[in-house]
């Protein structure tokens, strides 16, 4: 029973110890290369076969490998004593500029530190720059540049410094920033002059809906507890001997609500939603210029209309989807959630068929003013009437001003 249990001992410490060696050696282990494992359990495999063959050119060739493996370990070893940075002038850019960046390294010791590489990932895509010999507390900037030719998040980072040997057989890599995330705004055109003015069309209208203030006098009532007193209508109240109140019209404020249709049914290209994208922050744009009320949703998701920046933001974060909400279910999420928008623009593809077009109308709430941009690349701008829309097919963003204009004349028509 002893003779077992000291057996059983002795093999947990030995399988302890094998387990406590391979983590030490795990981070080791991750820097040699596919090439380099072959080089190394070639050369094994090779000094085996020189030794049990008793051949001394397997034996020579085995040694060969192992000790170039030994000498390539040589290059990784020793400390990284860097303090990086990494620096993007701004943030956000707008699709066809270009993004300036720098990385800033600094050897923290007092030594000389030897030449390594340095690696900066940029989206699916990867820089590399050459770091020279760095003595006791030097730096060493460098700068980059990202052009950028599609709206979009890139992810620029996690810089990594890198040592190895010549060849590639040992690769060790030591992580030092965190990602940062660069959004490239989409394109926007301004919408100037009478090519906004549809947007403006409803504003100051009196509705049917009574208010107790507002601009539009409507009729007297009698007094009821809560009422304001500034609207008594004292003349009145005197001759009937009943306290009269002013009751109002409702004025319309414009609201506009702008959705992006992310189904891939939607579109024949993915160009055709970066168009219908832009052409959304364009209103939207002119909208906020104009402090008009203003809800932005897609086929997925709301995007923030607080302001400017995060209502770009969200723009740029817009990707296209599967089988999501269709214009038809778009429109209807329109009327759930902003019932008593003026106007609703629905951005789709050429793909949109026009009994989509039809039956999205026939679910906006009542009284709305629905435009649909049908972005189509190359097409020559023109309007037509599906059912209770507006369809304006857009060729390119530049059109966009002078199809508005376009579709203002055939709203007061």
């Amino acid at each position: 029973m002893n003779t077992q249990a000291d057996t059983t001992r002795s093999l947990t410490h030995v399988v302890t110890t094998l387990m406590s060696s391979v983590r030490r050696t795990a981070p080791a282990v991750r820097w040699v290369s596919r090439a380099g494992w072959v080089s190394l359990l070639t050369g094994i495999a090779l000094l085996v076969a020189g030794r049990i063959l008793g051949w001394i050119e397997p034996t020579i060739m085995g040694a060969a490998l192992v000790l170039l493996m030994v000498g390539a370990a040589a290059f990784a070893i020793g400390r990284h004593p860097y303090e990086v940075g990494l620096r993007l002038h701004s943030g956000r850019i707008v699709v066809g500029e270009r993004a300036m960046g720098a990385l800033d390294i600094t050897n923290t010791s007092d030594r000389p530190v030897l030449p390594a590489r340095v690696e900066l990932p940029v989206g699916a895509g990867a820089a590399s720059f050459s770091l020279p010999t760095l003595t006791g507390g030097a730096t060493h900037s460098e700068l980059f540049t990202i052009p950028t030719q599609r709206r979009g998040v890139i992810v620029v980072g996690p810089v990594s410094s890198v040592r190895g040997d010549p060849i590639g057989l040992v690769r060790r890599s030591v992580v030092w920033t965190e990602p940062q995330e660069l959004l490239v705004h989409p394109a926007t055109v301004r919408m100037h002059g009478s090519a906004a003015g549809f947007l403006h069309d409803l504003e100051g209208q009196a509705t049917k809906d009574l208010t107790n203030a507002d601009l539009a006098f409507h009729a007297l009532r009698e007094y009821v507890p809560g009422d304001d007193r500034r609207y008594v209508h004292w003349r009145s109240s005197a001759r009937t001997g009943t306290l009269m109140v002013r009751q109002f019209e409702s004025t319309r404020r414009t609201h506009l609500v702008l959705a992006v249709s992310t189904d891939r049914r939607d579109y024949e290209t993915g160009d055709e939603l970066e168009l219908s994208i832009s052409a959304i922050g364009s209103l939207g744009l002119h909208a906020f210029a104009g402090e008009k009320d203003v809800t932005t949703l897609t086929s997925e998701e709301h995007v923030s209309t607080v302001g400017v920046r995060p209502f770009l933001d969200g723009l740029t974060r817009i990707e296209m989807s599967g089988r999501t909400r269709h214009i038809v279910e778009l429109a209807r999420a329109i009327s759930q959630e902003a019932p008593h928008a003026t106007i609703a623009v629905l951005a789709v593809g050429a793909a949109t068929s026009a009994r989509d077009i039809r039956a999205a109308g026939a679910v906006l709430p009542v009284g709305v003013s629905g435009v649909v941009i049908r972005a189509e690349l190359g097409a020559t701008t023109s309007i037509r009437r599906l059912g209770v829309m507006t369809v304006l097919t857009l060729g390119s963003l530049s059109d966009l001003p002078a199809g508005f204009r376009k579709v203002e004349r055939r709203s007061a028509a």
